[in-house]
């Protein structure tokens, strides 16, 4: 395993680092290095020169008049490099699940890993590093040498469209998982981001929504999700996002480029605007580096603009030699010049696509069992109804959507015919669950309906020992749920197949959260989120015991909206869906208020509450049985034993909560670890506590209060053990400290 990364953190964020003791040191020698190179590679550039790293376009035909250099790969972006300085191209590729398809135009294909709700149910920080690694290397031997990955917006709202592409509700989980990613994606000697800087939380009107949120809040949430990823993973870059903050564009907000992600947290990488998402060339003074996707926004403002304003004013010029040395160093540091990333490399799909089902396979929750799971390879006749099982799993669509060399196994359009259609089309990965569950039960007498006619699926479940219902979400980026029910009448199916049948096991492939009005007449329920290039043989392993599931949510399923801090998603009864997010005329004055829940996000909102959602965040369960005791906390240290109480091996989630501080109630993840045990045997679990979890964001740092601390172990975030309480004192730093 190569262990090179990119080494980001700045003086400021490697202190952090040390004092917390929970990721590994960085190299301060390495990239104090690769900083002052590129501050003298940035003294021999012409003004000229200067300009080049700074802006670039979409390198794919979408729009009429785009010029793509032929040295350029299809891709998500292009940034010319500087030969005579031996400054190589930045070559850019969409890569959270994979290398993005981007509608076929290279004519290749790539390994789709599952969504990022289905990795981030792994709770497994290596699994997620073999997957950035996989998608590192399929990505040089393309010819990218970076990846917009690393998406880690905290689910605020379930109905939010790009939910599947994110991770969890809960800072820790969400960014010790994305560090983990991007530690494996830079292994291959590449850059990868972070993204959306910050605070991106629905796509309803995402170029012009207005979240309002206290430091605080934003601090101890969001922010802290990007600063442990920044941590775990030292990204070369982070990717502004489309939202407004206070009233800025997050692409232009001094206080989140400037004063939160270079001042605070120190750190020397450079900040690349999403597409599309640049007001104006002040974005440059507000911390913006790279203007990208250039054709997207209204000009060009990091061309002739920029250099005007440098060429006239000290302050400007400083600027501009920043950001020419931000990037730089992120290139140095990253060894893209002495490790060039070439096209017609050699990929191992077969083992690529091992990673995927594996990911797939750990990152199935298991939701309900009355006893029908798993099933017996034995069984004489399966009814197998709904979600295209017959033809593959569904995908999450937009910027992210990979496929192989062979393309979707199905499509199902939209109906649009603007440029990005073939990005929002509905499609499925060719992965059939009824080829694999044939193949488990070889001697099954196996039917399949579509489910479009309720009664022919009725008949056929009727008829069966068992019947599996599949049912499908499809999500996108650039369009939000408008609920949480199963569109296309799937909930009405379900209840109906049930009723004909009282052993119906539902498979969930869904994008995030959803209500279920079936689940007390079902004897089975499956979540399998989008699960890639291998999810129905992952499906299929879980179904017959094959494999112990293991996963556990990494966000809450509410039992309705009602239960939300915004009932009502911001924008929706007046805003026209785009993918784009383009505010319409007159209506661009959105905002969404934040402080409703403030850091209480997810879990922490239903425990405030007192509510009872329909599946708690941390939830899951298995074949087999555990027992958890044994938890103690000395210092910033908790230790814990889990045992499998059960007949056969499984994996099992040890989760430490914070339930206490003095006399208040508290509900904050603080450390957590899966372990796989045998039967009968026991492991015993130490997990280090970040003591910002156990703080609070006060006067520009943060304050932990001296006194009495509770902390429990539990099964789920609602399902809690004994509370052990602990005294700390009172202890007050700043970032760096």
């Amino acid at each position: 395993m190569s262990t090179s990364r990119i080494l980001l953190a700045g003086a400021a964020m490697v202190a952090t680092t040390q004092h917390f003791a929970l990721a590994q040191e960085a190299p301060k020698a390495d990239l104090a290095a690769a900083e002052a190179r590129a501050a003298a590679t940035a003294k021999q550039m012409t003004p000229d020169e200067k300009l080049l790293l700074t802006h670039g376009p979409m390198a794919l035909p979408f729009f009429p008049g785009t010029v793509i250099p032929p040295e350029a790969v299809p891709g998500a972006g292009y940034i010319p490099g500087i030969p005579r300085l031996g400054i190589p191209a930045l070559t850019e590729t969409d890569a959270s699940l994979g290398v993005a398809w981007v509608g076929g135009l290279r004519k290749d294909g790539a390994t789709a890993l599952p969504s990022g709700l289905a990795q981030a149910a792994t709770w497994n920080p290596d699994l997620l590093y073999r997957g950035g690694a996989m998608i590192g290397a399929e990505a040089r031997a393309k010819g990218f040498n970076v990846l917009l990955a690393g998406g880690v917006n905290l689910m605020r709202d379930p109905r939010n469209g790009r939910t599947f592409e994110y991770l969890a509700e809960d800072p820790l989980l969400s960014g010790e998982l994305v560090g983990a990613a991007i530690r494996g994606i830079q292994s291959n000697h590449i850059i990868s981001t972070i993204k959306h800087f910050a605070l991106n939380g629905q796509e309803t009107g995402r170029k012009y929504v207005d979240v309002k949120i206290s430091e605080a809040a934003a601090r101890e949430s969001d922010l802290l999700a990007f600063q442990i990823g920044i941590e775990r993973g030292q990204p070369g870059s982070v990717m502004c996002a489309y939202n407004r903050v206070h009233g800025e564009q997050a692409c232009a907000s001094d206080w989140l480029l400037n004063k939160v992600l270079k001042q605070s947290w120190g750190w020397k990488g450079f900040v690349m605007s999403d597409w599309g998402a640049v007001p104006g060339v002040d974005a440059a003074i507000k911390g913006l580096d790279q203007q990208s996707g250039e054709q997207l926004d209204k000009q060009v403002f990091f061309g002739d603009q920029l250099k005007a304003k440098a060429s006239g004013d000290p302050a400007w010029a400083a600027r501009l030699d920043d950001m020419n040395k931000r990037i730089l160093t992120a290139i140095y540091a990253a060894g893209l010049d002495k490790n060039p990333a070439k096209p017609g490399g050699a990929i191992d799909f077969a083992a690529n696509a091992r990673i995927a089902q594996e990911t797939a396979t750990q990152g199935i929750v298991l939701l309900k069992n009355s006893g029908a799971l798993p099933l017996a390879k034995t069984i004489k006749s399966i009814a197998v109804i709904g979600g295209y099982a017959d033809t593959g799993v569904v995908a999450g669509s937009g910027s992210s959507l990979v496929h192989d060399a062979k393309g979707p196994a199905a499509t199902r359009s939209l109906g649009d015919d603007g440029p990005f259609a073939a990005l929002m089309q509905q499609s499925y990965h060719g992965s059939a669950p009824l080829k694999a569950i044939k193949a488990a039960a070889p001697q099954a007498a196996i039917t399949f309906r579509d489910g479009r006619y309720i009664a022919d699926a009725v008949e056929k479940a009727k008829q069966a020992e068992v019947a599996i219902v599949f049912a499908t979400e499809w999500r996108t980026e650039g369009l939000d749920q408008p609920d949480l029910s199963l569109p296309d009448g799937q909930d009405a199916l379900i209840a109906a197949v049930a009723a004909a049948n009282p052993r119906t096991i539902v498979v969930l492939e869904t994008g995030g959260p959803i209500a279920m009005p079936w689940l007390g007449s079902v004897a089975g329920v499956v979540e399998a989120w989008y699960p890639g290039a291998r999810g129905g043989d992952a499906i299929a392993s879980v179904l017959f015991g094959d494999a112990n599931p293991g996963g556990r949510l990494p966000v809450t399923f509410p039992a309705s909206v009602a239960q939300l801090p915004r009932p009502k998603l911001d924008g929706s009864d007046w805003v026209e869906p785009n993918f784009a997010g383009d505010a319409e005329p007159g209506k661009d004055k959105l905002a969404t208020d934040y402080d409703i829940e403030g850091s209480d996000v997810g879990y922490r909102w239903f425990a405030r509450k007192g509510a009872t959602p329909l599946f708690p965040f941390g939830y899951g369960l298995s074949y087999t049985t555990f027992a958890r005791s044994g938890l103690k906390v000395s210092g910033l240290s908790a230790s814990f034993t889990l045992t499998n109480t059960g007949k056969i091996a499984g994996d099992d989630v040890g989760q430490v909560y914070l339930v206490s501080r003095g006399a208040e109630a508290k509900r904050r993840l603080v450390g957590f670890q899966r372990v796989s045990i045998a039967p009968g045997a026991s492991r015993t679990v130490t997990v280090k506590i970040d003591p910002r979890l156990l703080a609070d964001w006060e006067d520009g740092g943060w304050d932990m209060p001296g006194g009495e601390y509770g902390f429990a172990l539990g099964a789920n975030a609602m399902e809690l053990g004994p509370v052990v309480k602990v005294r700390f004192a009172a202890r007050s730093w700043k970032d760096g400290q």
